[in-house]
């Protein structure tokens, strides 16, 4: 997949059919649409493209808002990328952009820029000042001849409708299953491995010390997790591990700092400063304080064989998997 940057050499597209989004979590109604997207290219021989925008434009539009990203833009472009697009063009999302009126959008943006063939877009797509475009606009330009368009309906998933922010609520609670049906993978993110105090490894559970350079990133609640990881470096050229990964403040040990860490079955090597991508499989119990060092080393043992168990039944597919 090429990656477009900059939105004023943008090259000329080959009958482009093209959707618009932010795409975060790429997840099944996200997945709906490229899929449709790849379809409708086949049939008029054309490239498919997406346009999406970094920032998120509620990080514009809202300033000063916290907003919590499922995917980074660099993984959101590797989940598309798995999925067959050909062409992905990251649009700064500014003050200036969101001021464009619906047909400011339209006319100077994706005519201007693009010349699509065909545009597809969600049940409930919205652009320009105050998101007040819609599919009825769209239409209008496309009864004057600039470009055909086709609408998905809401992608429904045992009955909800699938959209980032029902999964983004199902991983700030921890309801990590759910989360990762409607994303269709199992959430993930990354973590740079720093030093730690080493009170795991005094326990018999070494832990790999993880620190999330995205602040934008979103992170599971507190608590106990069934985990995969994968390490690749110059050493390891491809390692997939299991674990569990405990997300919180370690009350038994007084923390108050919250950290992440995670314990990897049969794997304790020096790994300071390499990278691990963490799939969270399955929540397993929340934080909680024991009675000394002793209690909390047996419900170690526990949780780790609940861990195994749940990475025995699990069978959800690794991200990117298209």
């Amino acid at each position: 997949m090429q990656v477009h940057t900059d939105i004023d050499h943008i090259p000329s597209f080959n009958n482009a059919v093209l959707t618009i989004g932010t795409f975060d979590g790429v997840h099944l109604g996200h997945q709906k649409i490229l899929s449709q997207l790849r379809e409708e290219a086949e049939i008029i021989d054309g490239e498919t493209v997406i346009i999406t925008f970094d920032p998120h434009p509620r990080q514009v539009v809202r300033a000063g808002a916290p907003m919590q990203m499922i995917t980074t833009i660099n993984e959101r472009i590797d989940l598309i990328a798995a999925r067959g697009i050909q062409h992905l063009v990251a649009v700064p999302f500014t003050e200036a952009f969101a001021g464009l009126t619906p047909q400011e959008y339209i006319e100077k943006f994706l005519v201007e820029k693009f010349h699509p063939h065909t545009i597809i877009i969600g049940y409930d797509h919205r652009y320009g000042h105050d998101r007040k475009g819609d599919y009825a606009l769209l239409c209008e330009y496309r009864s004057k001849g600039f470009f055909a368009i086709k609408e998905i309906p809401p992608q429904v998933v045992n009955d909800n409708t699938v959209s980032s922010t029902l999964i983004r609520e199902a991983i700030l609670k921890g309801d990590i299953q759910s989360a990762n049906a409607l994303l269709g993978y199992d959430f993930f993110f990354e973590g740079k491995v720093i030093p730690g105090d080493k009170r795991g490894r005094a326990l018999g559970f070494p832990t790999a010390n993880l620190t999330v350079e995205s602040k934008e990133k979103l992170i599971p609640a507190n608590g106990v997790y069934a985990i995969t990881a994968d390490l690749k470096t110059a050493r390891y050229p491809r390692l997939s591990l299991t674990g569990m990964m405990n997300i919180g403040v370690r009350p038994t040990v007084d923390g108050s700092t919250k950290t992440i860490e995670a314990h990897l079955f049969g794997f304790s090597s020096d790994i300071y400063g390499e990278t691990l991508r963490i799939c969270v499989k399955k929540f397993l119990r929340a934080e909680q304080k024991f009675n000394g060092l002793e209690e909390l080393k047996e419900q170690l043992k526990k949780d780790k064989a609940d861990a195994k168990k749940a990475l025995q039944l699990s069978s959800s597919p690794s991200p990117g998997t298209p």
